[in-house]
C-alpha cells in the first residue's frame, strides 16, 4: 500500500530547516505526538517532499539554501491539490518581519526562532485540525 493521504492515520509533518540541531530537536519533540515525520535540508528537497509525500503540514524554516520557505509556501498556497496542507513558518528573521510576511505568503502559523515546544505544538494541533478535510 502506498502512503497517500489517504491511507495514513497519523499527520505526516515534513520539518524543513536547513540546520541539523534544529530539525534534530524538533524531531525528538514531534516524536512524542501522534505523528509521521520528514525532513527536508534545504529549499529543493522540500519542495521535492511536498510533491513526492503530500504532508499534512510543513514546519517551515524561511532561510534555506535555494529555495526559500516564503517560495515554497507560496507554491503550497496557490496550488489546488494542496488547499489541506498546512504551513507553519519557523524563523529567526524577527518577530515583526515574520508576523508581517508569512501572511503575506499564505502560511497558516508562524513562530519565532528560539520557538518554545508549547507554543509550537499548540500550533501544530491548530493547523492540523483545521485542515482536515
Amino acid at each position: 500500500m502506498t502512503n497517500t493521504e489517504s491511507s495514513r492515520e497519523a499527520p505526516l509533518i515534513l520539518i524543513a530547516d536547513d540546520d541539523p540541531e534544529i530539525r534534530k530537536l524538533l524531531r525528538a519533540h514531534l516524536e512524542l505526538m501522534d505523528c509521521e515525520l520528514i525532513e527536508a535540508e534545504d529549499g529543493e528537497a522540500a519542495l521535492e517532499s511536498v510533491i513526492v509525500n503530500r504532508p499534512d503540514l510543513i514546519v517551515l524554516d524561511v532561510m534555506m539554501p535555494g529555495l526559500n520557505g516564503w517560495e515554497i509556501c507560496k507554491y503550497v498556497k496557490t496550488r489546488d491539490e494542496y488547499r489541506d496542507t498546512g504551513v507553519i513558518m519557523l524563523t529567526a528573521i524577527g518577530p515583526t518581519v515574520n508576523e508581517l510576511t508569512s501572511p503575506l505568503y499564505g502560511a497558516d502559523e508562524y513562530v519565532d526562532k528560539p520557538f518554545d515546544f508549547d507554543e509550537l505544538e499548540f500550533k501544530i494541533r491548530k493547523v492540523l485540525s483545521e485542515k482536515k478535510p
